[in-house]
């Protein structure tokens, strides 16, 4: 074949390589390209590399297995994404030359963070000498055109943020060794996923796959506490439920089954254990629901942090947020909802090939899962909308989905109608003339404006993990003791507010509509302190001082405390107060930020409101304002109200809550000198 030398040499070798995967010839392929490309595409090089390797990359899907072992999937695809890269040859001269000045500089960064990053793996840094040289790298905008082709190594939602992670300990460069360790390391938590036996007592539904497994001999223990008893057990977990099975003599009991997909409150949070029931190791999740008349408490022992317990939250939580996406997004086509499972299955295994690259430092779960992602970015509710915007465009019969991945890797679909479609020829044609699919764009869109978002709030968090934090001495308990009377109050209040009690919530409503109108606020709060003032004489009638000489405030509990019981308790007590006081500085951080628009976004629209409140009280008589806020409380409050407005509220208090997260704290910093006055 004869080299086209307006192209680069990895992009002569992909399209020589993509004609012999399709039996046909580079001439062909080219010509069958100018047909249907005209200029206003685009650069004609890379568009032909498009073209001729998606083409390829189909048939390549058809068999990844086997593809994936032998080691030529990860070539070719890798070479897919240099030829992206530099596509023409004028490229390849460029890049030649600008690579090795990079390559010194991101040397320079290495060595300059290396002493403040202990999280560099043992693969990395043993294959750092031999990358460091002039062998090419991926950049981040290839990885991305290859994770919307193929949802193998990263999925589109989340393509950038599991690039991020990847190439963190090599400046942000992808090294074909990396590349072909994590796809095969996918391959091999595919295989160990297969091989792991069915929980005891349970039949898996045709949906139904393993997703994680511990507890057994091979694995590290999970721990199961009942009250005062700890009982050692294999923990399973699927995309349908969660499940325990105690060890037995020889063999496990019957699993205890935690089913993940019914539509319930369900609960899975951390939360601290130890013998005797005593919170003295964070290494635990307990998971509630309106079923169980008692939680369930799974601990994950391991010698120093709690990286196991935080994997297995972040993968429930994954599970029951996809369910979640699933039934609030009404996806109820089969073939829909199926792939978006296998999305959710892949993303998992992803997660877990990453951990087995990354042992010494694993990366953070939420880089790999979807929607546990877009739950804490800000935004991330409408990328979830333009995600389930984009199912509907799904074709299970398409070579190179998620579903059909999962299917070629051995893994057995569902009973879901599956479509074999010409995809081969519409996907061709599509990169040929330079279709944009409006549902991707509107994807990528939301989800660049996601990251935006979300570094915005990072930097803000990042400010508030700065302040330095004093510890106070105080304890809470005699705090809560004296507080006790008022709870009485604040209950009788929570039942007029849910209206356990409408005919008394009716009755308040009238009454404090009925004081605001008439302006007798005066004769209610007249009536207040006398009612106060009738207690108090009450109180030296019945000579309650004499019968009550102290306040005693009791700490114990049924049974006597150990000491290092007090000492834990006394821990816990103390971090909360601690932590009310950080929140407390970090808010009066924020509102200085605001007054001296520091955020000036923020700081104009506070102004905006606040001018707008103020035209609202020169204008409207106040009465009449309270009177609409107790009569918009009363309907709010309503169980009716609550119902139908249930999700927009959802929606208005986490756009609050994210405008207030992005709003970056004064920074504050503390001397221990007392500073000289002038004389």
């Amino acid at each position: 074949m004869m080299e086209r030398k307006h192209l680069s040499s990895i992009a002569n070798h992909v399209l020589q390589r993509s004609a012999e995967e399709l039996g046909s010839s580079v001439d062909h392929l080219v010509k069958e390209f100018e047909a249907k490309w005209t200029p206003e595409v685009g650069d004609y090089s890379r568009k032909l590399v498009e073209f001729c390797s998606s083409k390829a990359l189909i048939k390549f899907c058809q068999n990844i297995k086997e593809k994936i072992s032998d080691g030529s999937y990860s070539r070719f695809t890798y070479d897919m994404m240099l030829a992206w890269d530099n596509p023409r040859a004028v490229d390849e001269e460029s890049s030649t030359e600008e690579s090795i000045g990079k390559e010194k500089e991101d040397r320079k960064i290495q060595v300059k963070e290396q002493t403040d990053q202990d999280d560099i793996s043992l693969f990395y840094s043993d294959q750092m000498p031999l990358l460091v040289n002039h062998e090419p790298s991926v950049e981040e905008d290839a990885f991305m055109w290859l994770s919307s082709l193929v949802p193998l190594a990263a999925d589109i939602v989340n393509r950038r943020f599991t690039f991020e992670t990847l190439t963190a300990p090599t400046g942000k460069r992808l090294f074909y060794p990396a590349y072909d360790r994590f796809l095969k390391e996918i391959d091999n938590c595919m295989r160990h996923l297969q091989k792991q036996a069915k929980p005891k007592g349970i039949e898996l539904a045709d949906d139904e796959f393993i997703l994680h497994v511990e507890g057994t001999a091979t694995s590290q223990r999970v721990v199961r506490h009942i009250g005062g008893s700890s009982w050692p057990g294999r923990l399973t977990l699927t995309n349908c439920a969660l499940y325990f099975e105690a060890s037995g003599v020889i063999n496990y009991e019957d699993a205890l089954k935690i089913d993940l997909s019914r539509k319930i409150d369900h609960s899975v949070k951390p939360v601290a254990t130890g013998p005797w029931g005593a919170p003295l190791f964070d290494k635990a999740i307990i998971y509630e629901s309106p079923d169980l008349q008692e939680g369930v408490l799974l601990e994950f022992p391991e010698i120093t942090s709690s990286t196991r317990r935080d994997h297995w939250l972040a993968l429930i939580k994954e599970i029951l947020l996809m369910r979640n996406f699933l039934s609030d997004f009404k996806v109820e086509c089969p073939i829909q909802a199926w792939e978006m499972h296998a999305r959710t299955i892949l993303s998992i295994i992803r997660l877990h090939a990453a951990r087995e690259m990354l042992r010494i430092a694993p990366p953070s779960p939420t880089e790999f899962l979807i929607f546990s992602l877009y739950e804490e970015l800000p935004k991330g509710d409408y990328v979830l909308e333009q995600l389930a915007q984009s199912l509907k465009r799904v074709n299970s019969g398409q070579p190179c989905s998620a579903s059909s991945i999962l299917r070629k890797l051995n893994l057995p679909e569902p009973n879901v109608l599956s479509l074999e479609a010409k995809i081969e020829s519409e996907v061709s044609e599509t990169i040929a003339v330079g279709k944009d699919d409006d549902n991707k764009t509107s994807l990528e869109t939301a989800i660049n404006q996601a990251r935006k978002e979300g570094r915005g709030v990072a930097k803000a968090r990042a400010v508030m993990e700065g302040l330095k934090e004093e510890g106070i001495g105080e304890n809470a308990t005699i705090l809560t003791e004296l507080l006790k009377p008022l709870r009485s109050v604040f209950l009788w209040f929570r039942e007029i507010l849910s209206w356990e009690r409408p005919a008394t919530t009716l009755l308040v409503f009238a009454a404090i509509i009925l004081i605001v109108y008439k302006e007798w606020i005066g004769k209610a709060l007249s009536a207040g302190l006398l009612l106060v003032v009738a207690n108090m004489i009450r109180a030296r009638q019945e000579r309650l001082k004499d019968k009550q000489k102290e306040i005693v405030v009791c700490t114990g509990s049924d049974h006597t405390p150990s000491t290092r019981e007090n000492i834990v308790s006394a821990q816990y007590g103390f971090l909360t107060v601690r932590e009310i006081i950080k929140e407390a500085n970090v808010t009066i951080l924020k509102l200085h930020s605001v007054l001296v628009s520091r955020a000036h976004k923020h700081a104009n629209t506070v102004m905006l409101a606040m001018i707008g409140l103020a035209i609202m009280f020169a204008v409207i008589p106040f009465k009449y304002l309270i009177i609409a806020v107790v009569f918009h409380s009363m309907i709010t409050t309503s169980p009716l109200a609550k119902h139908m407005v249930n999700n927009q509220g959802g929606d208005r208090d986490r756009r609050l809550k994210e405008w207030w997260e992005s709003i970056p704290p004064t920074p504050i910093r503390v001397i221990n000198e007392a500073p000289v006055s002038p004389k």
